[in-house]
């Protein structure tokens, strides 16, 4: 069953207007609007796609987005709804963004963003500790439940400590996990990917920001939080295009905002270039998801069959989970002042013990940071 291109637009466009709360909120809307209210495909069908993209490098969500929109209109589909789903997000973020990094905010923003960056490591916390079932879950399938700890710890590690270098950590514990299940020679498929974008470039603040964006669009496994550290060390340590206060606003903006988390990137690129750079490094970060889709979708069921593929996110995926766990050691650094180490505890207990969403525990830290802020 096809739509016309404006219905595309119009439901996707909406997807992308309410999708707050991360992928779990999208991935619900979207069998929604797909399965349940419009039968464009079975549940069968859309189970298969959220596998498939899961074993993609880049934002499964993002990509599911396009995938779906691609079943229902084909190529001109996945372009418009992909579009449709990310613009939204994208205009609000690089506005907030304008807000929260221009010379001298007001003091309530710069408050509310220091609240809320105070709660970022909480929420990085629960997004790779809902992970973490699956993936042990399935590990005594395909991988041992030993080396499958032994990758989440090294991820971590790696996250806490490496900064630029996660990805090759990651590639590491693919390439480990293929060898330690002796699947057949012939890696060429499940590292292409990653191994191509493992170089460095430079030259010019533009050319930075599509690199930046490009390891971002290209390496988020698992979820956007596990190129934060990534993001990180290029932002703040190498570039200096941000303060670590400012970089910890960046990615309490991904995550209320609506839309894909990987939107952190357009307020790196902004911090770096303006508004030129904000939205080069949204075309370049969402790329490689688009180019997946568009040129590899009809190839999903032999994607999902090929061992070398499934052996090597075997090994990458919890090194994943990890690196987002772990992505909570720098960003605990990145905090200024002691009251935000407050912050931080509540907002740990509303996210970890309590189970609130990130929305609502990041809208809260804020809240309790324009509170303090006020009182001192």
């Amino acid at each position: 069953m096809t739509a016309g291109l404006g219905t595309v637009l119009k439901e996707w466009g909406r997807i992308g207007c309410v999708g707050f709360g991360g992928p779990p909120a999208h991935i619900a809307l979207l069998r929604k609007l797909c399965v349940d209210d419009r039968a464009w495909l079975t549940p069968r069908e859309f189970e298969d796609a959220i596998a498939a993209c899961n074993l993609l490098p880049g934002p499964a969500s993002t990509q599911l987005a396009i995938f779906c929109a691609w079943r229902v209109r084909g190529r001109a589909g996945a372009l418009v709804g992909g579009a449709a789903f990310i613009v939204p997000g994208l205009i609000v973020i690089l506005a907030l963004a304008a807000l929260f990094l221009e010379g001298s905010p007001p003091l309530a923003v710069t408050a509310a963003g220091a609240g809320a960056g105070a709660a970022v490591a909480a929420v990085a916390v629960q997004a790779g500790w809902s992970l973490m079932p699956a993936g042990w879950r399935g590990a005594p399938e395909r991988s041992s439940r030993r080396r499958w700890s032994l990758y989440l710890l090294l991820g971590a590690v790696a996250a806490a400590t490496t900064g630029p270098w996660l990805v090759l950590l990651l590639i590491a514990c693919g390439v480990a996990e293929v060898i330690a299940q002796r699947v057949p020679a012939g890696l060429k498929k499940a590292r292409a990917l990653p191994l191509a974008v493992a170089g460095a470039g430079g030259g010019g603040v533009l050319l930075s920001v599509a690199w930046v964006a490009t390891k971002v669009g290209a390496l988020s496994y698992g979820g956007g939080f596990v190129i934060i550290p990534l993001m990180q060390a290029d932002a703040v340590d190498h570039y200096r295009w941000m303060t670590a206060a400012q970089f910890l606003n960046a990615v309490a903006l991904g995550q209320v905002t609506p839309g894909p988390v990987v939107h952190t990137v357009a307020v790196v690129g902004y911090a770096a270039a303006g508004l030129a750079g904000g939205l080069l490094a949204a075309v370049v970060a969402f790329g490689p998801s688009f180019a997946l889709i568009l040129l590899g979708a009809h190839r999903f069921d032999r994607l999902r069959a090929d061992r070398r593929v499934r052996a090597f996110l075997d090994g990458a995926g919890p090194a994943a989970i990890g690196a987002i766990l772990g992505s909570a050691v720098p960003l605990v650094l990145a905090l200024e002042h002691p009251w935000q180490y407050f912050v931080l505890a509540g907002a740990a207990v509303l996210a970890l013990v309590l189970r609130r969403g990130p929305v609502l525990t990041l809208l809260a830290a804020a809240l309790a940071g324009i509170v303090i802020v006020a009182l001192t």
